[in-house]
């Protein structure tokens, strides 16, 4: 018999925590959570629509772990954080500089655009803007719950902006902008 995915102890509306507790599930961390699990699935159409093996796709795959440690984070409970390991289940200062550096990378390829862009130039670059914008809604939940020393705001914000820089980067030197021709 084929292992059960469903425990019936999420039914009085709570969840578990990692290293133990239970919350509600409408709970700051627990929302936070759910937005970032949608932010991976967007991800996820951007990798399903670009080539498999492709830079952008392996880029993907690569933030897309580094959010179950994001996760893991926010869903452990203050008295357990002790428990988190860093890089594995703590995001690190190195993570977020790591984002950085892509970003700065990604944004030595192409002129930046003049004015705000038109989302949806290709199938790759429209999810990328998508997740942005989850990962954006995911960092203002988590202001409402801030944890001193935790990277996971800093993270969040880094995230959104280099969804959006690759999002430019995907569309090619040709950036559709908010103020232009409606010809």
């Amino acid at each position: 018999m084929p292992p059960r995915i469903y425990t019936k102890r999420g039914d009085d509306g709570t969840t578990g925590l990692l290293y133990g507790g239970r919350v509600r599930k409408d709970s700051t961390p627990i929302e936070v959570n759910g937005v970032v699990d949608e932010a991976q699935s967007a991800m996820g159409l951007a990798r399903a629509a670009s080539a498999p093996g492709s830079e952008v796709n392996l880029r993907l795959a690569a933030l897309a772990r580094d959010l179950y440690i994001l996760m893991a984070e926010v869903a452990t409970a203050a008295d357990h954080r002790p428990k988190l390991v860093a890089g594995t289940s703590l995001v690190t200062a190195e993570m977020v500089a790591a984002l950085e550096g892509q970003i700065d990378e990604l944004l030595a390829r192409f002129d930046m655009p003049s004015d705000f862009t038109v989302p949806g130039e290709n199938p790759v670059a429209a999810a990328l803007d998508f997740a942005r914008t989850i990962v954006r809604r995911a960092e203002r939940l988590a202001v409402a719950e801030p944890v001193e020393g935790s990277f996971v705001l800093a993270y969040l914000n880094r995230l959104s902006d280099l969804l959006w820089a690759m999002a430019r980067w995907q569309e090619g030197p040709d950036h559709m902008l908010s103020k232009g021709s409606t010809d």
